[in-house]
């Protein structure tokens, strides 16, 4: 038997968290592939558990520095629906606009810092900034408008501390939305120059045969709303989430696997949101899509990137609309009066569904908690990937095989933690 040979990569920037992959390779062929989370369970639906429903949206938030609205949304829809109430129309515009100002953020921090140096070569956003600085000042400029639109409608642009049940603590003026409509302005003509600068990247031609799983609006591109619905058929409401999907627990992973009962793994996150909601974009920006070569599906994941600025650009737009639109709520929340009961919840994050289910005590005490986010659920088809992807280049020097590896994690995007380092890469060849 050959000596077994390990390669082992401590720290990998560019994805958020803490995990391990090991491929292990007998006879010139790859025979598994495990993407290992070892990073400590985080605990989160326990701390939530005996809580007032008044603190989870503030708790729930810290999950996550890269996208807390997601959390605060998905939690507060959740609650308001097992309270029996609905947010006013105004504020429902508000809380898309917030989501708007985290899918900017999001999207443009890792179109450009994480994901585009893996096509051209860099090992870093810092060098690659010597050679294509303006893409990474118009990325970094984008970020910053985002932030903005956070500060503003969320009260702080990390962890926003203006969310609050029912609504908002105080809802911005006029003046101060306005304000922002020439920044979001040049961040979608950044949108669109950070788009037509990635087409030229040398995509690897692979499709992936994954059953894609997003929100599906009837009227809009979905952020806050709509219902569960999949490219196989699936089509639910919030509180049907556990009778078609479960999590599984893996010996190799700390995050549980969620999978399709009948079926499997999936995929949710940018491309699955565009596969199922394509025509719900605005002509102008189905148009871009197509002069970007893509077409109402894309099943390639290193062409994520592609379809991230195609939303990056709609979010810019949707976020001006929405200030152009905006009145005031007469109220900042809608007064909440609690009871027993259970509420469960969907929305999109920047990477994916984001399902919230809380049962409530008569006085508003969250008896459990249950939060399944988009990593969890991606993990499997995030294996079967790199199982694809170690088996084509199996014949390459390790360390090329495992730059193969990391470049195939990161084009999912997935938010393990808030750390910096995410892979540690275990080659073993017999």
């Amino acid at each position: 038997m050959a000596d077994i040979k390990r390669i082992r990569v401590e720290m990998l920037a560019r994805v958020e968290g803490e995990g391990a992959l090991e491929v292990d390779i007998a006879g010139g062929t790859v025979q598994s592939v495990r993407l290992s989370i070892f990073e400590p369970p985080r605990l989160f639906e326990a701390f939530l558990r005996g809580r007032a429903a008044t603190e989870v949206p503030d708790i729930a938030a810290r999950i996550c520095g890269i996208c807390p609205v997601a959390y605060q949304m998905s939690a507060s829809h959740a609650i308001e629906t097992a309270f029996g109430m609905q947010p006013t129309p105004e504020i429902r515009a508000l809380r898309r606009l917030l989501y708007c100002g985290e899918y900017i953020e999001s999207h443009a921090l890792h179109m450009v810092m994480l994901h585009a140096p893996d096509f051209l070569g860099f090992e870093d956003g810092i060098a690659m900034a010597a050679v294509h600085g303006d893409l990474v000042k118009r990325a970094l400029a984008a970020k910053k408008a985002g932030n903005r639109l956070m500060t503003v409608v969320g009260g702080r642009e990390i962890h926003p501390i203006n969310v609050r049940l029912g609504g908002f603590y105080r809802v911005p003026s006029r003046a101060e939305l306005t304000a922002l409509q020439p920044d979001l302005a040049r961040a979608r003509d950044d949108a669109v120059a950070i788009l037509r600068w990635a087409v030229g990247f040398d995509f690897p031609d692979v499709e992936r045969d994954w059953e894609l799983v997003a929100l599906r609006h009837p009227t809009e591109y979905p952020l806050n709303e709509g219902r569960i619905a999949s490219t196989s058929g699936i089509d639910i409401a919030f509180d049907e989430f556990e009778t078609v999907f479960e999590e599984r627990h893996i010996a190799h992973s700390n995050a549980l696997h969620a999978v399709v009962r009948e079926r499997g793994g999936y995929l949710t996150g940018p491309l699955a949101r565009y596969a199922l909601n394509f025509d719900r974009l605005p002509a102008h920006i189905q148009a871009l899509a197509r002069e970007a070569g893509l077409g109402p599906v894309c099943r390639n994941p290193y062409r994520s990137i592609l379809v991230r600025a195609i939303e990056t650009v709609y979010v810019c737009e949707e976020a001006m609309r929405l200030i152009a639109a905006y009145t005031p709520p007469k109220e900042a929340a809608v007064k909440l009066t609690p009871r027993a009961g259970t509420g469960a919840w969907a929305t999109e994050a920047p990477r994916g569904l984001l399902w919230h289910r809380y049962e409530l005590d008569e006085d508003g005490t969250v008896r459990t908690a249950r939060i399944v986010p988009p990593t969890a659920q991606n993990q499997p088809a995030m294996e079967a990937d790199l199982l694809d992807v170690a088996s084509r280049h199996v014949d390459y020097p390790d360390a090329a095989l495992q730059l193969a590896c990391e470049a195939a994690v990161r084009n999912h995007d997935p938010c393990i933690s808030c750390a910096t380092h995410f892979l540690k890469l275990t080659v073993n060849r017999e």
